[in-house]
């Protein structure tokens, strides 16, 4: 059983099949009229699951944005069947409107198998996130349209452990951030639907330690943000309705493109996922 603030989210990641290899898609609405990464990151990676034999799981993922999407629209999902090893499948997505890819993905799917297994801890002294403020906190009494559908409509909550950038930059200039996050909500056991949902939430915050060590915030007068490319592996089972803690950080800025890392960190200390995403990061001059 689902909240209501989950099951738009869950609508929209129940694709329509139009052949074995072809799916249709829908979009949650924006503010700002474009798709939403994260959704057509996670439904991209459904399309190509539901090609894969029963019992492969999604390890890694590695796409490009290549044009902004319509909320308004539909979006056609194409899988290309890359391979299927005695262990391992491969498969490309491409994710359409208007006949041109607005992403392209391409997912690796593996069988469990045993393996030497070691992770790095989770950092310490990490303040637990029923003491750590929600964004629904600081939003929720400002009456903005954005602030609104992130606070009412938003499917996640989202905790900074060193404050938040949605009203003004950090206290301190680093581009090092932790956040806790879990969906609103109960979600069925479908692993790979929880893998999805762990890329559709984690592309609201991938940029932010680019904003965090420039001294600026997405209040920014002039600021101009989009994903470029995004990647992902999950090393081990996770569940989005429990809390995970994003740590993450930004290596490098140049050329008006930032790269965003995270690990992601179950609540007792188990990584279960690394991230990389490099956006277009424009300042006013």
């Amino acid at each position: 059983m689902t909240t209501d603030l989950m099951k738009p989210v869950l609508d929209i990641l129940h694709l329509d099949p139009i052949d074995p290899d072809v799916f249709s898609g829908s979009s949650l609405p924006q503010p700002s009229g474009r798709v939403f990464g994260g959704q057509v990151l996670a439904q991209a990676l459904l399309a190509a699951g539901a090609t894969v034999p029963d019992g492969r799981l999604p390890h890694s993922a590695h796409g490009y944005f290549l044009r902004a999407g319509d909320v308004a629209e539909p979006i056609t999902f194409a899988v290309e069947r890359l391979r299927d090893g005695r262990s391992f499948a491969a498969r490309r997505t491409h994710a359409l409107q208007g006949g041109v890819p607005i992403l392209s993905m391409i997912t690796s799917f593996q069988e469990a198998q045993e393996g030497v297994d070691y992770a790095d801890p989770m950092p310490p002294g990490v303040p637990a996130p029923e003491d750590v403020p929600s964004a629904l906190d600081v939003l929720g009494g400002i009456d903005h349209p954005v602030a609104k559908f992130w606070t009412q409509e938003a499917a996640f909550d989202v905790r900074h452990v060193d404050g938040q950038i949605y009203l003004g930059p950090a206290a301190d200039v680093t581009g090092q951030q932790s956040v806790w996050f879990r969906s609103r909500g109960p979600l069925p056991d479908d692993q790979v639907l929880h893998r999805a949902l762990l890329a559709y939430a984690c592309d609201q915050v991938m940029l932010e330690p680019i904003l965090r060590r420039s001294g600026e915030s997405w209040v920014t007068p002039g600021l101009s943000i989009a994903s470029l490319d995004h990647a992902m592996w999950w090393h081990r089972d996770v569940r989005v309705d429990e809390w995970l803690l994003y740590v993450q950080s930004t290596p490098s800025a140049q050329g008006g493109r930032g790269l965003g890392a995270a690990r992601v960190f179950t609540r007792d200390g188990t990584l279960v996922a690394s991230i990389a995403q490099e956006g277009m990061v424009r300042f006013p001059a």
